[in-house]
């Protein structure tokens, strides 16, 4: 019998919470039922190195910026070559593979809606949405991560209600738990201090995550009295690197912000945070913020996109947008009131493993996965 092969495609795969979501839905899939094969319309980072089954292949096409007509002869070449049962894309640019898809005869199409990038936070956009329109007669099944996207698929674009789907992302609960001892040696030399507290961020530093919301943010904390014990730590990296460097300079926050890059012990960073923030101008449904949850604590986070649809007033709080003295606001409750932060903190553990586990979100894909190979055979 012949392991059916989905083709994921995606803009490039590298650091992200898409990529991150990828990652875990291929190394939870038995390798028996399904072969894969990521296609990247651009190219791919080490990120790809997280992937454990080795039979996973990657192409990077190397598309250029702007028009690109080569690429549709690329992706029909490929498809021809590798013959995937079913083609799995991913966000708006992954919508140009669908078309040479259905020429190279590749039998089901399903497009994933994770999130909308800075340059269309709400979906607005007329092409872009045109452009989703004209695709949508090609697609068998559409996965949206949050009841948002899901409404918007509908209403927007008009995807019909049984080709709909609604999927939230699962975390690993074993490897992202919570855990009684600190580890104070992954952080830079003189870094801690005696009752440090640690507020901590995970993503992309570019414009849709709004880094530079939460450093002034915490500039805004500056007169607190427990000022000198806070820490701010971002894991990730992006275009917005040095600028987020120079102003942590401007401020004269060198002892006590950290930018720490790339990171592959993000769990393990994770369990030395106190408070977890996610400033985003825009978010599908955010990896950081279960993975944040799932090690027991407490979330800060701005209220746009599927945000809401994580973060309860039992685990957390919502701030509005783009607006550092919201930020400076919710972190300051828990800065005051370590005995809210703690209940908070267990309150998140608990919904990751009542609503959020990684087995139902494995199951949920494998349904839509064995639909597309009935549907082709």
């Amino acid at each position: 019998m012949t392991v059916p092969l989905i083709a994921h495609v995606v803009y490039r795969f590298d650091y992200g919470g898409l990529e991150n979501g990828l990652v875990n839905l291929i190394n939870s899939i038995p390798s028996d039922h399904y072969h894969h094969a990521i296609i990247c319309l651009t190219d791919y980072s080490d990120f790809a190195e997280r992937i454990t089954n080795p039979k996973v292949r990657f192409y990077a096409l190397n598309k250029k910026s702007g028009n690109n007509l080569g690429l549709y002869w690329k992706l029909y070449r490929l498809f021809r070559q590798i013959k995937p049962q079913i083609l799995h894309t991913r966000n708006l640019a992954a919508l140009e593979s669908v078309l040479p898809a259905v020429f190279a005869g590749v039998a089901y199409r399903i497009h994933g809606e994770h999130g909308r990038d800075v340059f269309d936070l709400y979906g607005e956009n007329w092409k872009y949405n045109l452009f989703r329109q004209f695709h949508r007669p090609l697609i068998h099944q559409y996965i949206a991560l949050s009841k948002d996207l899901q409404q918007w698929l509908s209403t927007d674009i008009g995807v019909k209600p049984e080709k709909l789907n609604q999927i939230y992302n699962g975390v690993d609960s074993k490897k992202f738990s919570p855990r009684p001892v600190k580890s104070h040696q992954l952080f830079p030399a003189n870094f801690m201090a005696k009752d440090t507290i640690i507020i901590g961020t995970v993503g992309r530093l570019a414009e849709v995550k709004d880094p530079l919301n939460l450093l002034h943010g915490f500039y805004q904390l500056r007169h607190h009295p427990k000022f000198a014990q806070l820490r701010l730590v971002f894991v990730g990296h992006g275009c917005l690197y040095e600028q987020l460097k120079q102003q942590v300079q401007d401020y004269h926050f060198a002892s006590q912000v950290w930018l720490a890059g790339c990171r592959s012990d993000i769990a393990d960073l994770m369990n030395n945070f106190d408070i977890f923030v996610l400033p985003s101008k825009g978010e599908g449904i955010s990896n950081t913020i279960l993975e944040a949850m799932a090690c027991g604590l407490p979330v800060v986070a701005t209220d746009v996109g599927g945000n809401r649809e994580l973060v309860q007033s039992t685990t957390g709080q919502l701030v509005v947008a783009a607006d550092p003295k919201a930020i400076a606001s919710a972190l300051q409750i828990y800065i005051d009131d370590p005995v809210l932060r703690i209940q908070h903190a267990g309150e998140a553990r608990v919904r990751i493993e009542q609503d959020f586990s990684l087995s139902a979100m494995v199951s949920a894909y494998l349904r839509i996965y064995q639909k597309g190979c009935q549907g082709s055979a």
